[in-house]
């Protein structure tokens, strides 16, 4: 079981230059083991990576995008088999989880939302992206500044508060407040979850 995370930059055209720059950043930051990523089309991008990392994932490329004023990026998850291809290039893979990925994608637009999961369980689907949802009514209007301060938390997960204010130049009070205006630990017990669920589910 894999995932194939499917995503395109929000009204892109009307974005400064440096948006291409900030994902690349992104992408090139995820962990490399077992995770590939490729942009196509110039403002689309495909990722391969192991399924309990992907929420995690699509919260921190969101995040790093966010962190454009007016930026913003769609983002659907395709859970499943990856079909035995010799290619080493992500966009010409196939597989259910690819399958899934592309069907997840094509209905974000008519179904008004930023983030979508599709999987080889209905029922799995249908709970998640209700969570996913709710979740986006905070990531959605996450400000610059919120979204700079969660970019960084995920990026050091393993350091407190203190730490993490001394990495962004702020003081520990004011990332507590981004934090918390960011919903982030509601956001960290939805990642659980996934992760959870996932595992159980699709062991």
């Amino acid at each position: 079981m894999i995932a194939v995370i499917t995503g395109d930059i929000v009204n892109s055209r009307e974005l400064p230059s440096l948006w291409i720059e900030t994902l690349k950043e992104a992408l090139s930051a995820l962990p490399q083991k077992n995770t590939k990523w490729e942009i196509f089309r110039g403002d689309s991008f495909q990722i391969e990576l192991p399924s309990q990392r992907a929420f995690l994932t699509s919260v921190y490329i969101k995040a790093c995008m966010k962190t454009i004023k007016g930026a913003d990026v769609r983002l659907s998850i395709g859970l499943g088999k990856k079909a035995k291809v010799a290619t080493d290039k992500v966009t010409e893979a196939n597989g259910e989880a690819y399958v899934n990925s592309g069907e997840g994608f094509d209905g974000l637009k008519s179904n008004k939302v930023n983030l979508a999961i599709k999987s080889p369980s209905a029922k799995f689907d249908e709970d998640m992206n209700l969570y996913f949802k709710l979740a986006l009514i905070a990531m959605d209007n996450w400000s610059p500044i919120a979204s700079e301060v969660v970019k960084q938390t995920i990026e050091n997960q393993n350091e407190n508060q203190d730490k993490i204010a001394k990495i962004s130049g702020r003081s520990q009070s004011s990332i507590s407040e981004a934090l918390k205006r960011a919903h982030f630990s509601e956001i960290m017990e939805l990642e659980k979850k996934y992760r959870l669920l996932v595992g159980k589910i699709f062991k």
